[in-house]
């Protein structure tokens, strides 16, 4: 049995549909059974009842587990609310350990985590070094593993692209933040779903990887790319950053907070990866920007 922590995410439920997809039996980690478990069960996997917030909970929700896949993000992701402990390092790096620690002691015998391009002891920004934090837990615990570092992840159900999809439907413009330069190698979510269930396979590849799409394309691209596909062009118009940094220093208290200063650096970073290793030791085709939006986003006839 394959148990997914974080399956009903956006990344998480693409493993968990790419997984049951080829016959293999998979379960659901929540800490939320009755919020999740009508989603859960329409992805076709079992629910587990598990927080990494509660390391109590996690022994029984790792029982019988082959393989453990942790995919979580916390809540309000990605703006943090340290008064729930929605944070990166609760989640990436004490949540991973916490999760690990009872994977190895009930017997699994993989464990593939959803780390981050970028990740890095000495990251500018504390999502990397929580990332690298969880990473090393992992490296320490001397189980056999897969760590995959994702770029910027795309798909029908991202919070990232799809938020600049609604806006020519009401706006004559698509606003960004920042001059548009900002560089990245999206990578479509069925290749990082492929991925992870070769990554969960036993046997499969080990090591830390990373992965992004065969495009490095800046903000301003990647926005024209989706325009065109969906033949709504529209003008680009810039804002500077510290506009929505301004609006996110209040918004970030309230109770299901949409942005914060750090959430506004998150979205703006450079999202880059080094594909080499990754091309060696799995059996993947990244699929180009275009052709993964038109996918999902072309208008029919």
């Amino acid at each position: 049995m394959i148990l997914v922590a974080g399956g009903s995410g956006f990344v998480g439920s693409a493993v968990v549909r790419r997984l049951v997809g080829e016959g293999r039996e998979v379960a659901v980690m929540t800490a939320h059974p009755r919020r999740s478990a009508g989603r859960i069960a329409s992805l076709g996997a079992l629910v587990v009842v598990g927080d990494v917030m509660d390391e109590s909970s996690l022994p029984k929700a790792v029982s019988g587990a082959e393989t453990v896949i942790q995919a979580l993000t916390f809540p309000t992701f990605p703006v943090e609310k340290p008064s729930k402990r929605f944070t990166f390092e609760e989640f990436d790096h004490r949540g991973t350990a916490r999760l690990v620690g009872a994977s190895v002691r009930a017997g699994v015998r993989r464990f593939v985590y959803c780390s981050g391009s970028g990740a890095a002891p000495d990251a500018p920004h504390v999502w990397f070094r929580a990332k690298w934090a969880g990473e090393e837990a992992i490296r320490a615990s001397g189980i056999e593993h897969a760590i995959i570092r994702p770029s910027w992840v795309y798909g029908p159900e991202d919070r990232a692209l799809n938020v600049f999809v609604a806006f020519p439907r009401w706006l004559p413009f698509v606003p960004v933040i920042g001059d548009g330069s900002q560089r990245l190698q999206p990578v479509f979510i069925d290749d990082v779903a492929e991925a992870f269930a070769q990554a969960a396979s036993p046997g499969g590849p080990a090591g830390t990887f990373e992965i992004g799409g065969p495009d490095v394309l800046s903000m301003d691209q990647v926005l024209r790319t989706m325009m065109e596909v969906r033949r709504r062009p529209k003008p680009l118009v810039h804002f500077p950053a510290w506009m929505p940094k301004v609006a996110g220093a209040a918004l970030q208290y309230l109770p299901k907070p949409p942005l914060s200063p750090a959430a506004v650096a998150f979205l703006t970073g450079d999202a880059l990866a080094d594909t080499g290793s990754l091309l060696e030791a799995f059996r993947l085709h990244l699929t180009p920007l275009r052709e993964g939006l038109q996918t999902y986003l072309a208008p029919a006839g």
